[in-house]
């Protein structure tokens, strides 16, 4: 086996591990409001994230603490790291929509992977997109 490969190998292993630490950890139950309901229609793809909401990211900093930071924090698996600006700014210029849809369903790019829900499926869809929001307002 070449170094590349053993190299390659180890890191997989490493994210293996990570993401199964991710789904034994239990989401707090936090008495926050529902979702607003999506809108009608889907706007326009956009040119740049607006700025987050102060109230929405300060939402995101408990679900980020509990699973994000596991591979923002380090940049595993090619993550952004958390207040990155250079990492971030390619995919804030992407649009929320695109950054909350990787975030909850998952995404594979050349750059590195983002597993659905950061690997923890019992973390809501609000509480995903919380944490996107935290983290674009970090590299904002």
């Amino acid at each position: 086996m070449n170094k590349s490969s053993a190299l390659s190998l180890l890191a997989a292993a490493l994210l293996a591990v990570t993401l199964g630490a991710c789904g034994k950890q239990e989401a707090p139950q936090a008495d926050a409001a529902p979702a607003p309901a999506p809108a009608a229609a889907a706007p326009a793809p956009q040119a740049a994230a607006p700025a987050a909401d102060a109230g929405h990211a300060a939402e995101g900093e408990a679900p980020y603490k509990q699973v994000c930071i596991m591979c923002h924090g380090a940049g595993v698996a090619g993550a952004p790291k958390v207040g990155d600006k250079a990492a971030w700014e390619p995919r804030i210029a992407q649009g929320k929509d695109t950054l909350y849809k990787h975030a909850l369903e998952g995404f594979t790019g050349q750059a590195g992977m983002m597993p659905a829900k950061g690997g923890n499926p019992s973390l809501s869809d609000d509480q995903v997109k919380a944490a996107v929001d935290f983290l674009v307002s970090k590299a904002q």
